[in-house]
């Protein structure tokens, strides 16, 4: 946060998001999102700049620094405009709306994202970051043109604005007379694979951004269709991402991108969202393959986010930094000196280890760790076996940890958001199913219970933030589509039918508060949500899956679950709305591709009912069934796939399709040979 001695502050000082609190001393007359600020900008007559970024982005911290922080620059911003700051990650729905503004007028967006918008929020003109010449420019002359050719501006606005709502009709009303069939997802595989980098892994160009889901899907595809090309495209990526500077080699977890195409240089800010998804990701990939790099990768994760951002009530905090000590990666990079002093005699090993040379060099003589692939060599080299190399290594770890606590930590966010503690507890059920270890279950439960105690208001309403005790925003469409997620996989690890109940409540739930009643496809904000120009709708998956394709999951699933054949078939048409993306883009639909695969490959209920069942269930889930819902209980009970099932002091498991189950068996192996 900035010094504030001697300086007053604005607005933002009441509130909670540390992004906005970074800004609360700026000279800047910053507003929160509000009718308040809105309402001034009508009395005033007064453009608004919309300013939107978050307390991990690296441009953010830039521009706040060259313009929001100089009194020439605040007294021109104060004169002529009625300024709102505003975090994405609170208000996701604002960013959503008037990042489409921004990509419609210039072609791109990023973060800082501003745009500068009527009194009544209809968007005129944006961009993302300005330098500060720049940025006094754009001032100047949108002021300028705003007093003396207001008639034009209200124009253009009125056009963007309606662009805005054209585009949201062309999305979601497009007719379903497509069949959706394997050909679809053929299609899209085969228009993908020739955007893949088989040298590197990811796509062919830089920046490459993690993905997870993308991984997923490609992985699941490759299983289904025994595509060996695939899979080692797959196999490759997540084994490059792991060696690469892109995963943090020595405190656990990944940055947000690489920069370059070797996943070597990262963009350094952590976040909750994407350690998530690759904590579920690589667990399912060594579930998959049984590759014990995944399986320490997915460790490594899972142990970072417990240290660093867990809390024993059961929340995460959000992110890290880019920054610390004023410096992109400072906290991150070594120089060969320092590991020289440090590490001493083992330091020729290390540095072979973690590529202390041309390849991990980046600048000022700083090195960015980077795991060999090499192992062999190394062992070679220096005539020692595995056990006594990984022990090494790990002596020489533990010093550099300690060296690092005399560093100034990146800066943390530590608000909590609903959706992505719902991705991060489904993470550590994931772990737990593949794994066995009890911690995760147990902090996978207190994520969920959480989430039940603290974010959900009257009417059973999720809420999107939490932070020093206080619960505020009404949720978004991803906060109720991941929290349900997050529902069924406690529901799997604990056997407890309440979560399903839990799940299938917020499930009904949501069909009413984001119901398009022109579209298959469901709102970002709720019905109650009517100060923005329009209600948006996120259909394509990107860093985290779009909230209607997992919506769409969730209702596929449910269907399954309590033989609801109505949200079943809801799910079906909401995919078939997106086909035709999801043939052309791949990487852009690849959520949407798992309810493709689900579809149109056979797809399994597994019903397993006894007092053993989390030991059948764990044995089941390690050996990788991927099309596939399992459904449990320990006793007797009224759920649809699990009724009449229990037979008094015997543990049976029921293998079905389309709910017609073949006879009953006990072992792990007869299920293995029914689902053949």
């Amino acid at each position: 946060m900035p010094d504030s001695k001697n300086k007053t502050p604005n607005s933002l000082i009441h509130e909670t998001s540390p992004y906005l609190l970074q800004h609360a001393y700026n000279p800047v007359n910053w507003l929160p999102f509000s009718k308040r600020a809105f309402d001034l900008a009508k009395k005033e007559n007064k453009p608004i700049l919309i300013s939107i970024g978050y307390s991990a982005c690296h441009w953010c911290h830039v521009m706040e620094h060259e313009s929001f922080e100089n009194a020439e620059v605040a007294e021109l911003m104060n004169q002529n405009y009625i300024n709102i700051k505003v975090d994405r990650e609170e208000r996701s729905d604002v960013d959503l709306l008037y990042m489409q503004a921004v990509q419609m007028m210039t072609g791109h967006g990023g973060w800082p994202l501003n745009c500068f918008v009527l009194p009544d929020g209809k968007p005129f003109y944006g961009g993302t970051y300005f330098r500060k010449d720049q940025w006094l420019n754009v001032l100047n002359n949108l002021s300028d043109i705003y007093q003396n050719e207001q008639k034009k501006v209200l124009h253009y606005a009125e056009e963007l604005s309606n662009g805005i709502k054209k585009s949201e009709l062309i999305l979601t009303k497009k007719p379903n007379a497509h069949e959706f069939n394997r050909a679809v997802l053929r299609d899209s595989i085969t228009r993908w694979k020739s955007l893949m980098d088989n040298e590197y892994g990811g796509p062919n160009r830089a920046p490459k951004f993690p993905l997870p889901n993308n991984y997923v899907f490609l992985l699941r595809y490759a299983v289904l269709e025994n595509d060996l090309d695939l899979l080692k495209h797959v196999n490759l990526t997540l084994t490059k991402m792991a060696f690469g500077g892109i995963c943090d080699q020595l405190h656990g977890g990944f940055a947000r991108y690489s920069t370059d195409i070797f996943w070597k240089v990262p963009h350094f800010e952590k976040m909750l969202y994407d350690n998530s998804q690759l904590a579920s990701l690589y667990c399912e990939a060594y579930v998959l393959t049984k590759n014990e790099l995944y399986k320490e990768v997915a460790l490594d994760i899972l142990n970072f986010v417990e240290k660093e951002w867990y809390q024993r009530e059961g929340y995460f905090y959000s992110a890290y930094d880019a920054d610390s000590d004023g410096e992109e990666g400072k906290y991150y990079v070594w120089t060969e000196t320092d590991l020289k002093d440090i590490l001493q005699e083992e330091y020729g090993i290390f540095s072979k280890y973690y590529e202390i040379n041309k390849t991990g060099y980046w600048e000022h003589d700083n090195y960015i760790l980077m795991r060999s692939e090499k192992k062999a060599q190394i062992l070679m080299d220096y005539s020692l076996n595995p056990e006594q190399l990984d022990s090494i290594i790990k002596a020489c770890k533990v010093k550099l940890k300690q060296e690092s606590k005399s560093r100034i930590k990146p800066g943390l966010d530590d608000k909590t958001i609903t959706s992505w503690n719902a991705m991060m507890c489904t993470a550590y059920a994931k772990a737990y199913l593949a794994f066995g270890n009890e911690n995760h279950k147990q902090i996978a439960i207190s994520s969920v219970q959480f989430i039940l105690k603290f974010l959900v208001a009257p009417h059973n309403k999720l809420l999107r933030t939490y932070k020093n005790g206080s619960s505020k925003i009404n949720g978004f469409l991803e906060d109720y589509a991941f929290s349900i997620e997050a529902l069924l996989h406690c529901y799997l690890i604990s056997q407890d039918e309440l979560y399903l109940q839990n799940a299938a409540d917020f499930c009904e739930l949501c069909l009413k508060l984001f119901e398009n009643p022109d579209s298959e496809l469901l709102f970002y904000t709720d019905s109650e949500s009517s100060e923005l120009i329009a209600r948006t709708t996120e259909i394509s998956d990107n860093v985290m899956p779009s909230s209607n394709s997992q919506m769409a999951l969730n209702l596929f699933y449910l269907g399954k679950y309590l033989d609801k054949e109505e949200w079943s078939q809801k799910a079906e048409r909401m995919l078939k709305t997106v086909s035709e993306e999801l043939k052309n883009y791949g990487s852009g639909y690849s959520n949407w591709g798992c309810l493709g695969l689900h579809l149109t490959y056979p797809f399994n209920e597994i019903a397993i009912v006894g007092k053993h069942v989390d030991e059948k269930l764990k044995e089941l889930y390690q050996l990788g069934i991927t099309n596939a819902i399992f459904a449990l209980n320990a006793n007797a009970s009224d759920f649809p796939l699990v009724k009449n099932r229990y037979v008094e002091a015997q543990t049976l498991i029921y293998v079905c399709e389309n709910g017609t189950c073949q006879l009953p068996v006990s072992s792990v192996e007869e299920a293995l040979k029914q689902l053949a």
